[in-house]
């Protein structure tokens, strides 16, 4: 475990030593059986975490990739709910150990016209996107501040910066992860716990593979690159921010090149 030294008349951790580690850390991963969540809990599975697989409403997926993944536990978790998410905190403290690492990568999207948009999508996305990482990151924060260790990422999006149309409430939620994201970080540094957002762009999926080809050129001539990202890409970058103590505070966009 990390110990203390005095920075500026604060304390600061240590970075953490992995030689000095008696148990695998664990992870929660909220939204894990979409395409993202499940790429990214195989990615902290295969660095050594022991994770806890969150799903909302598909348990036989989640208890699936569980079983997947060495020591793994499947939890259910709707982190628009707060008592939902205390339970999960519970479950996952009891039955793996405190969590160090949390992944947020649940979500909700609800595309319309500002004109268009009924109070109840609204509230539903922001509801979903940006309260629910509050709620988690919330309860996360005495655990790893308990351990002097900690990795907060928060699955954000292209969108939030660039504000695409019939996104407003979406894009108005992932934009708001930074703020939150930037305040946990100056707020907890001196614990060892850092916190970042991983914002993919067009990322390969069952939505995107039912586009027609039009659609899908349009997209694709937007990329540098010329492709679609993976959910494995966003994992990676996920991955990066777990592993590098000094990253933190950081939107790191996973887009291709979208400028």
């Amino acid at each position: 475990m990390p110990d203390d030294r005095t920075v500026n008349g604060r304390a600061a951790a240590v970075p953490d030593d992995p030689t000095a580690r008696r148990a695998p850390r664990v992870a929660l991963v909220t939204g894990a059986t979409g395409a993202i969540g499940s790429a990214v809990a195989r990615a902290l599975a295969a660095r050594g975490t022991r994770v806890a697989v969150g799903f909302r409403r598909d348990e036989a997926a989640g208890r699936a990739l569980a079983a997947e993944l060495p020591g793994a536990l499947p939890v259910r978790v709707d982190v628009a709910d707060p008592e939902s998410v205390r339970a999960c905190f519970r479950e996952v403290t009891e039955a793996a150990g405190l969590v160090s690492v949390l992944v947020g990568a649940a979500g909700a999207l609800r595309d319309r016209p500002v004109v268009r948009m009924r109070d109840e999508d609204w509230d539903d996305v922001l509801r979903t996107n940006l309260t629910g990482m509050f709620h988690c990151v919330r309860h996360a924060l005495p655990s790893m501040i308990a351990q002097r260790f900690g990795r907060i990422v928060c699955v954000g999006s292209v969108s939030g910066a660039l504000g695409l149309p019939g996104q407003a409430s979406y894009a108005a939620a992932k934009a708001g992860l930074l703020g939150l994201t930037r305040s946990v970080a100056r707020e907890n540094g001196r614990y060892g716990i850092t916190a970042n957002v991983v914002a993919p762009g067009l990322v390969e999926s069952p939505l995107t593979a039912g586009l027609g080809a039009p659609a899908r050129e349009r997209f694709l001539g937007l990329s540098a690159t010329g492709r679609y990202v993976t959910p494995e890409d966003v994992a990676g970058a996920v991955r990066f921010c777990v592993d590098s103590p000094a990253v933190t505070g950081q939107l790191i966009n996973v887009d291709g090149g979208l400028y």
